[in-house]
């Protein structure tokens, strides 16, 4: 790999952090592979400084993996036995959550859901994780703000710690996922500032399901 050029303007270790991140969604650093920290901060040029403060960012983010004596390693990918297990994990805990938030919901609430569905228009047609990343954003908003409208703080964490958002955009992006996700995502919001909580605890699971369905293709 050439030298990367880091964006300007910005903090550098927000930088360097975005930057290795990108490496790992692509998979331009594979899954398992060992960090040559050493070799990372040539390839973007910088000190060794930011670049352990990016993979301290990225182990919380569950994308990389320390163990002692040994460095840094790229995490694995999903299996598909820790796939099913995270949308068990979700299908049990998001459509009642969403109940709740419509339940619960508020005229700041309706306007916060709005605002972030406004804020991710279209799906955007690359694969690669420059392309995506806005929408893997928007995903991991609108799914915490759902949360957080309903209340249950132990339930918003729990998911928050799955990063469950990263680890399934990473084993695979398409157009044709993102422009499903965006109409799923449309209806749950549709139904919670309705406050229709019925509606709102299907349109979660429907999601939830034809995402599930959608990503299994990369294990086959």
């Amino acid at each position: 790999m050439t030298g990367i050029a880091l964006p300007h303007r910005t903090v550098l270790a927000d930088s360097v952090y975005e930057t290795v991140k990108a490496l790992i969604m692509d998979h331009t650093l594979e899954p398992d592979a060992k960090i040559n920290i050493d070799a990372l901060t040539r390839l973007l040029e910088v000190s060794h400084t930011p670049v352990r403060e990016a993979l301290a960012r990225l182990e919380s983010d569950g994308l990389v993996v320390k163990l002692p004596l040994r460095g840094y390693s790229i995490s694995p990918l999903l299996t598909r036995k820790e796939f099913e297990d995270l949308y068990e994990l979700r299908l049990l805990l998001e459509p009642p959550s969403a109940r709740r938030a419509a339940e619960a919901m508020t005229p700041e609430g309706r306007q916060a859901l709005q605002e972030e569905m406004a804020s991710c228009g279209e799906a955007p047609s690359g694969s690669h994780y420059e392309d995506y990343k806005a929408i893997t954003a928007h995903d991991a908003r609108l799914h915490d703000l759902i949360m957080a409208l309903a209340g249950n703080a132990a339930i918003r964490l729990a998911l928050e710690r799955t990063h469950s958002h990263l680890h399934l955009f990473r084993l695979h992006y398409g157009s044709r996922i993102g422009s499903r996700a965006l109409e799923e995502h449309q209806a749950i919001v549709t139904a919670l500032v309705a406050g229709d909580p019925a509606e709102a605890e299907s349109a979660m699971r429907t999601h939830l399901e034809r995402a599930r369905d959608r990503l299994s293709a990369a294990f086959e």
